[in-house]
């Protein structure tokens, strides 16, 4: 067989996370790892209550508000931890234990939230897409008008799923943004709580974003400690202990990155052509196959198969000699998994699918 003859000009990072970042922000970062603003000082050694890291989170948080045209009211936060945290500390801040929240169960993070939340009061599950080993988002459901918040992940970053309407509910609504915030425009403002861990669309790992009303804090009547309370981290403009300086930092010069694209009205338009024409390869040829039900299809992480295991690992083996890192999908649900966050470019997404095409001709 003939070698492939995709050009290799440059690597391709399709990871889920941590994933790509824009290049100018790690020549950003680098130099100030080196010497910060000409301070002869690294980021990664100043003072985190110095008027320096000061100006980088208040320019951070005026930035998240802009980018997403928060109300005043809306808090927002930069906490250690990563999503992963979030699982317990949403209903430990949110949830009484006479009373319940309503969860929808859509992947393998709504999962993990839903077991956290139960060691603090009683969860509803509404619905569930697990008996199709979560290929589809679930519709028709109801939301009790007395449970103490809705929580859902908008975009399921393992299944390749995500929601592309916001639920019709009175209740507080709460969502995991991980894997798509700021990557589609929505009322933000919805939102009684989001939060969101850095490392796919806002920076690198080690921070977490979070944004809360903080009307729906202080409910519970539950003791808790200080450093899972949000309005102990409100009080203390997020330096409630030592944040992480150097991830925060990153985080800032990615939205201003994202700003000065034109913001995610802009980077939407450029998420949907990357998408369309990923899935519009998929569909084309028989050899890949689509797992999820095209109305529920994720503009951030595709998801497919190959029915031959063994063509399956030719396929990666051709990607990897490409220079394209991240594609094999997930370990729990096997096939491959492209990631196309904000900072991919389209240029990536061309050079996937021109491969995509030559194997698959190549294949008959």
């Amino acid at each position: 067989m003939q070698p492939y003859q995709i050009a290799k000009t440059l690597v391709h990072n399709f990871n889920a996370g941590p994933s790509i970042l824009p290049k100018t922000v790690f020549q950003q970062a680098s130099e100030a790892v080196l010497n910060y603003n000409n301070m002869g000082l690294s980021i990664l050694e100043i003072g985190h209550r110095t008027d320096a890291f000061q100006a980088v989170m208040d320019e951070a948080q005026m930035l998240v508000k802009e980018l997403m045209q928060l109300d005043s009211n809306k808090e927002v936060l930069f906490l250690h931890g990563g999503a992963s945290t979030q699982f317990f500390q949403v209903p430990m801040n949110l949830l009484h234990e006479n009373a319940s929240a309503a969860y929808l169960d859509c992947g393998v993070w709504g999962s993990k939230a839903i077991k956290e939340a139960k060691l603090y009061g009683k969860v509803d599950v509404v619905a569930t897409s697990k008996d199709r080993n979560y290929s589809y988002i679930p519709k028709g459901y109801t939301i009790s008008d007395n449970a103490s918040y809705f929580h859902y992940t908008t975009n399921n970053t393992v299944e390749g799923t995500q929601m592309h309407a916001m639920p019709q509910t009175s209740v507080p609504l709460v969502a995991d943004m991980s894997s798509d915030i700021l990557s589609t425009v929505m009322d933000f403002n919805r939102f009684s709580l989001i939060y969101a861990g850095a490392q796919k669309n806002i920076g690198a790992a080690g921070v977490n974003l979070v944004i809360v009303d903080p009307e729906i804090l202080g409910k519970t009547g539950r003791n808790m400690p200080s450093m899972m309370d949000y309005r102990e981290h409100i009080k203390n403009g997020s330096m409630l202990n030592t944040p992480p300086v150097f991830a925060i930092y990153v985080c800032l010069l990615t939205l201003r990155w994202l700003k000065e694209q034109g913001g995610v009205p802009a980077i939407q338009q450029v998420n949907e052509r990357k998408a369309k024409l990923l899935y519009e390869t998929i569909d084309q040829f028989p050899v890949f196959n689509g797992v999820v039900d095209k109305e529920d299809r994720s503009l951030m992480n595709v998801v497919f198969t190959i029915n031959d295991p063994e063509v399956e690992k030719e396929f990666l083996a051709i990607c990897k000699s490409n220079g394209m890192y991240g594609v094999k999908g997930h370990r729990s649900v096997g096939g491959f998994r492209v990631s196309m966050y904000n900072a991919l470019p389209y240029e990536s997404v061309v050079v996937l699918t021109d491969l995509m095409k030559e194997f698959a001709n190549k294949k008959g």
